[in-house]
């Protein structure tokens, strides 16, 4: 349990780590006030420039209580940027041609996954990935069982009013079922599947397997309570128990592939850095740039939401950009790039008051991006 006078005097003396260039005192301050302001328990940021970091810092700390300070190589549970993870691995699927984007969804996991109110209506991959499916959370997203008829009652309740492909609603159980598809498909545990078609190529440190990382690199996450921020130690809860009794396609929600990705600012720049270069990095050609492209092409006219990547006009006035966000246990992080430009910006923080703007965006997250745009960027 943490005072707000302990975060008070902690945010008088911001720790300043990691710096790929010095910058100015005008800049770190004008940091530090946006940090302040919304009382960033830890702040880790990188800025991708012509296609490679510029800049990275962090700021605050990475276990308050034991007054730990925070660095861009600390591991967060980085919520639904998570998703991309998945949609990349699909993708190279599409590629080798194992599966298509118009293949029925149904079909891929295992179960029907047919609205009731449109039988007739093929809810497909590419509709699924997109949020496009008419499917929804109302049952929750933490087992498959929830929409599948066999297994519950009120499966129904899973689906929308309206056809699939014709609205959009964001949905974590498209996500994890898409997890299961992975498995059903490719005979190899999710984390591992993950690990081995993207973070091993990459070289990432990094994984949805708490038990395969290094404890000690956690950052841990804080909600502000009653005027006191409090740890979520249930964000990096390893249910080792769950996966000594795994069932390949079915249990597959365990390692949340909606948001479980576990993973530092550095790193995930790399991985943006991927995307930014539609698919290649040096020469590893981890995705054809038509399949990049793909992911990166809003499909939704409500969110401009592709294939767990979206595009972005309001983040910076006059630029493009196309990335994700996420949020879970006081935890919000944000990746967001511009293809064409090369440049980009990693920010997460493992703790603030999250205040939004009318389109719900996260005020930290977007003042600080705009902040290193004008530093970085558009100089």
């Amino acid at each position: 349990m943490i005072h707000t006078k302990t975060i008070a005097v902690f945010l008088l003396s911001l720790f300043l780590i990691g710096q790929v260039q010095a910058q100015s005192a005008d800049f770190n301050n004008k940091l530090k006030q946006v940090a302040d302001r919304y009382e960033a328990v830890g702040l880790a940021i990188v800025v991708v420039k012509n296609g490679k970091p510029v800049y990275s810092n962090a700021i605050g700390y990475q276990d308050v209580e034991a007054k730990k300070p925070l660095t861009t190589d600390n591991l967060f549970r980085i919520a639904s940027i998570s998703k991309s993870f998945s949609s990349t691995a699909i993708m190279q699927l599409v590629e080798k041609g194992i599966i298509s984007l118009d293949d029925d969804f149904g079909d891929l996991v295992g179960f029907p996954v047919r609205n009731p109110n449109f039988p007739d209506n093929k809810i497909t991959l590419e509709m699924v990935l997109s949020h496009r499916s008419s499917i929804n959370d109302k049952n929750g997203y933490f087992s498959l069982d929830v929409i599948n008829p066999a297994k519950n009652k009120d499966w129904k309740q899973s689906y929308n009013s309206y056809a699939p492909g014709q609205g959009y609603e964001y949905c974590n159980l498209n996500f994890n079922m898409v997890g299961a598809v992975l498995e059903r498909l490719t005979q190899v545990r999710f984390d591992n599947y993950i690990k081995q078609q993207i973070l091993d190529p990459l070289q990432l440190a990094a994984g949805y397997n708490i038990d395969s990382l290094d404890k000690s690199r956690f950052a841990k996450l804080y909600v502000k309570e009653n005027g006191k921020f409090e740890e979520q130690p249930s964000a990096y809860n390893p249910r080792s128990e769950e996966i000594k009794n795994y069932t390949l396609g079915e249990s597959t929600p365990v390692f949340s592939p909606t948001g479980g990705m576990k993973i530092s600012a550095n790193d995930l720049a790399k991985y943006m850095l991927m995307h930014m270069n539609y698919g290649k990095v040096g020469k590893l050609q981890l995705l054809r740039k038509k399949s990049a492209k793909r992911m990166q092409k809003g499909l939704s006219e409500k969110e401009h939401y592709g294939l767990a990547l979206l595009e972005n006009d309001r983040l910076i006035p006059g630029e493009h950009m196309i990335g994700h966000t996420g949020s879970a246990y006081g935890l919000y992080s944000n990746m967001f790039f511009e293809p064409k430009q090369k440049f980009g910006f990693i920010v997460i923080t493992n703790g603030c008051i999250p205040k939004t703007d009318s389109h719900d965006d996260i005020l930290l997250s977007k003042e600080v991006i705009q902040l290193l745009y004008s530093e970085f960027i558009k100089k």
